[in-house]
């Protein structure tokens, strides 16, 4: 009965209450997950170095969020698939998209497993890592692969309970987790002295509890949520449809990742302090994709369970509501980055030099993400009605080829810092064009006011 409500609430209440009741849990939830990594960094920089601190935040991060962000894109499928069905009150295709969805990310967390310990040391100096952080880069990337099923497991049980409607529950195991993180940091690095293994395995024990919370959650369920062990398998129907909308989003992250990790690549070949201030910024930036990613996945659930519904209208409406919301917010974010950044990127490190070139970065980036606002919002739409194909073009033209085009022609013409960084402003408002483009295109076609 309580399933129902909410999703009479999502298909037939006030919209921004909705959106809102459905994206703060998500924001702070994803804030808990940012702070895994954040805590680290931040652990690390203050009591082990700067060179620690561009071992955990560095390339090993790229490498990171290159491998979970397809496998988020890949959930992504399973989510909509499942808010869609769920919408249409299919109760037999929600239990198998469930069941289907478990096995993917039990299948794929124990292969990359393998394929990561393996292949780390390779992937880090293909990414021009710097000598001096290789061997801590290595430990820690490793130690990541190696309880990744771990991520995938509570990556995969979260965006199910999302996808129904309740985005309270993952908030809730997150907060645990984090806060266990954080205990297991302070206990390993400076009790322990274990310094990057012991942030490395701080985060792999808080990434098994997650996933154990999440599980029982769902296994604890009633009705269509039910999670049996034994019914955990590949289903055809569930799985041809989740890789029809997965494939392409976990394609469309990974080209984010490999474009990333080219300016990672990039900055590397600047110097240990260089690769540091990256770091720092990067968990300041993680704030604001917190936030974006947030309302992405608010309006896929919401826009997936109103199109199930088969209620079109209430489909746009809602996506206008949630880019003037994302807006809003990420306009104040602007402004509280720039003025506080000095304060800080000291709480990673007291290092004035890398100091001055985190903030030199994050002046020529930050500004821009209001353009940003427009491809999460409408890209979520898109993928909640399951047209995922062309939103993957208009990424993969207007942001990742361009962007290597960028890179190749500013190291070729003005090898510095800020022609480098300077790539994400310039792709980020094409690629927003493209996008409102390609939306009002489509909602002419469907004929919607």
């Amino acid at each position: 009965m309580e399933k129902t409500t909410q999703t009479n609430q999502i298909t037939e209440g006030v919209i921004w209450k909705q959106l809102l009741f459905f994206f703060f849990p998500i924001m702070i939830g994803t804030f808990f997950q940012q702070l895994y990594n954040t805590v680290d960094t931040v652990i690390v920089g203050q009591f082990v170095g700067k060179n620690a601190l561009a071992s955990v935040g560095g390339s090993s991060s790229q490498i990171v969020n290159l491998v979970v962000g397809f496998f988020t894109g890949l959930s992504s499928g399973a989510s909509v698939i499942i808010a869609q069905y769920f919408g249409a009150k299919n109760e037999k295709a929600v239990s198998q998209g469930v069941h289907n969805a478990y096995a993917v990310a039990v299948a794929g967390g124990i292969v990359l497993s393998i394929l990561g310990v393996l292949l780390a040391p390779r992937m880090l100096l293909l990414m021009n890592t710097p000598p001096e952080i290789m061997h801590d880069s290595t430990v820690y990337l490793r130690i990541y692969f190696g309880g990744i099923l771990f991520t995938f497991v509570y990556n995969m049980g979260s965006s199910i309970l999302r996808a129904t409607g309740d985005s309270k529950s993952p908030l809730y195991y997150l907060i645990t987790c984090c806060l266990i993180n954080i205990v297991l940091d302070l206990l390993f690095v400076l009790a322990f002295h274990m310094a990057v293994l012991g942030v490395a395995l701080a985060t792999l024990t808080a990434q098994a509890v997650s996933a154990v919370l999440v599980t029982r959650k769902l296994m604890k369920s009633e009705g269509l949520l039910h999670l049996r062990l034994s019914g955990i398998r590949f289903y055809g129907s569930a799985m041809k449809y989740q890789i029809k909308l997965g494939i392409p989003t976990g394609f469309e992250s990974v080209l984010f990742a490999i474009t990333n990790i080219a300016i990672q690549a990039s900055l590397n070949t600047f110097g240990t302090d260089t690769t540091a201030a990256w770091s720092a910024y990067g968990k300041l930036d993680a704030v604001f994709w917190m936030i974006s990613t947030a309302f992405g996945i608010s309006i896929t659930t919401f826009v997936g369970q109103n199109y199930g519904a088969g209620k079109m209208k209430r489909v746009h409406k809602s996506t206008r509501v949630c880019i003037l919301m994302d807006l809003a917010v990420s306009a104040v974010l602007v402004v509280f980055l720039i003025v506080a950044r000095s304060f800080l990127f000291r709480l990673f490190t007291s290092d004035e030099t890398v100091i001055q070139i985190g903030s030199d970065m994050l002046v020529l980036i930050t500004p821009w993400y209001i353009v940003y606002v427009f491809i999460e919002v409408l890209a979520g739409t898109l993928r909640g009605m399951g047209d995922v194909i062309v939103p993957v073009i208009i990424t993969l033209v207007g942001i990742c080829v361009l962007r290597i085009v960028w890179l190749v022609g500013a190291l070729h013409i003005s090898p510095t810092i800020s022609a480098i960084i300077f790539s994400y402003p310039v792709t980020w408002l094409l690629t927003a064009v493209f996008f409102i483009g390609y939306y009002l295109y489509k909602r002419k076609k469907w004929n919607v006011e």
